[in-house]
């Protein structure tokens, strides 16, 4: 595991917090949930928040994203809902999450395509963890993430999808070998930050 910007200088969004107080986050759903602090190798440290871990200047904490392919070799781009705090209205590639205490980051991603895009266990066989890093980005006015990121990949035997609007704001399939080369042709899409890395250390 490497770290890719974690300790990246200085914080846009001021002091941190406009996450909360006037702007009634604190009634987020995410401030429902828990997340899995860990320290740089990935081992964990206890349960924290999920709406501490993204504001102020975050809390490190396990997360992981997972890329979506069909058996031509494109990828599955899908927009973030113009709902989400962190984020929102960009184009990622495909889930991303964070697993719960005791679950296992196949069991988190297997359990959120299904959530998200109505991707059930029998439309592939082939999950797999192939990478793991540690980022640090903050979004101006909003939050921040601070994740040690594990890259899942998998490819659908079926493409049927039913995407869950409160997740999904579009969904798109691209060329992955061309998104993959020529990346900055695709930036009018705004890609999140966590696939943009993932996409750029993959040299498979």
């Amino acid at each position: 595991m490497s770290s890719e910007d974690a300790a990246a200088p200085g914080n846009p969004a001021g002091d941190g917090s406009g996450e909360t107080g006037d702007t009634g986050d604190t009634d987020h759903e995410n401030a429902l949930q828990d997340v899995i602090a860990v320290d740089p190798d990935d081992v964990a440290q206890g349960t924290v928040n999920r709406l501490d871990a993204h504001t102020g200047d975050g809390i490190r904490h396990r997360a992981f994203t997972c890329l979506v392919f069909d058996r031509d070799g494109r990828i599955l781009l899908a927009q973030r809902a113009p709902n989400k705090r962190l984020w929102d209205g960009h184009w990622d590639g495909t889930v991303a999450s964070h697993p719960v205490e005791g679950q296992s980051q196949e069991d988190a991603t297997e359990q959120r395509l299904e959530e998200e895009l109505g991707i059930s266990p029998d439309q592939y066989d082939d999950l797999r963890v192939t990478d793991k890093f540690e980022y640090k980005r903050y979004y101006p006015n909003e939050g921040v993430e601070w994740e040690v990121c594990a890259v899942l990949k998998v490819t659908l035997d079926d493409t049927a999808l039913d995407p869950d609007d409160d997740e999904i704001g579009g969904m798109l399939w691209a060329d992955y070998d061309h998104l993959h080369e020529n990346p900055a042709l695709y930036r009018q899409l705004r890609l999140c930050p966590w696939f943009e890395i993932a996409m750029r250390r993959d040299f498979s």
